[in-house]
């Protein structure tokens, strides 16, 4: 009989003797499955499609570790899944990175409206530890975008003033950034997650 006979077990026991016809008849099975997953979690088709390469290029390169009792569709679904995972993460960590220039926390006009939200909030908590006027200043030249004259009548202060507090207040929002970038990831990280599995 031919491969596409087979139980997964005897597929796995297969490939696992390099036998390319049983990985593809794996990979026909379940393919489309997988990349629904994938999808499913990036709303990416390009990206989507790169994972599910990754996926059977893992299968292949594991194919002596698996067990050919236990359902090669659950391993490939998990892999998918951290796979997905891993690309989400490193996205958020990118959108989250401030570019060191005049824009430093300006956004794309392709940023996920939900990443502006969830980077809003990242800045909002480094304002935390801000004086009140620094609060006041680094909202209204960079969140706001306002001049360092209009924030200067705004807060009845002078130019240079303004300088010197956005200076102070860019920095201290930066370092914290760095020293918190684990902690926030992970709830914004969850949510996303919960967000994208509606």
């Amino acid at each position: 009989m031919g491969v596409e006979n087979y139980t997964d077990s005897e597929l796995i026991i297969r490939l696992q003797n390099n036998e390319v016809k049983a990985y593809n008849s794996i990979y026909f099975k379940y393919h489309q499955a997988i990349y629904k997953n994938i999808f499913k979690l990036l709303k990416d088709a390009e990206e989507s499609e790169n994972i599910l390469q990754e996926v059977f290029i893992a299968l292949w390169l594991n194919r002596a570790k698996l067990d050919p009792q236990k359902p090669v569709a659950n391993w490939l679904f998990v892999v998918s899944y951290n796979k997905s995972l891993t690309h989400l993460k490193k996205a958020l960590k990118q959108a989250l990175t401030f570019i060191p220039m005049e824009g430093d926390f300006a956004f794309d006009d392709n940023t996920d409206a939900f990443l502006k939200e969830a980077r809003l909030q990242l800045i909002n908590e480094a304002c935390l530890n801000l004086s009140p006027q620094k609060q006041k200043v680094f909202d209204l030249c960079k969140l706001q975008g306002k001049s360092y004259e209009e924030t200067a009548r705004e807060l009845n202060i002078s130019k240079h003033t303004v300088k010197e507090y956005l200076s102070i207040a860019v920095k201290s929002v930066k370092e914290y950034v760095d020293k918190h970038p684990d902690d926030q990831l992970v709830g914004i990280y969850l949510l996303v997650i919960a967000k994208m599995m509606l």
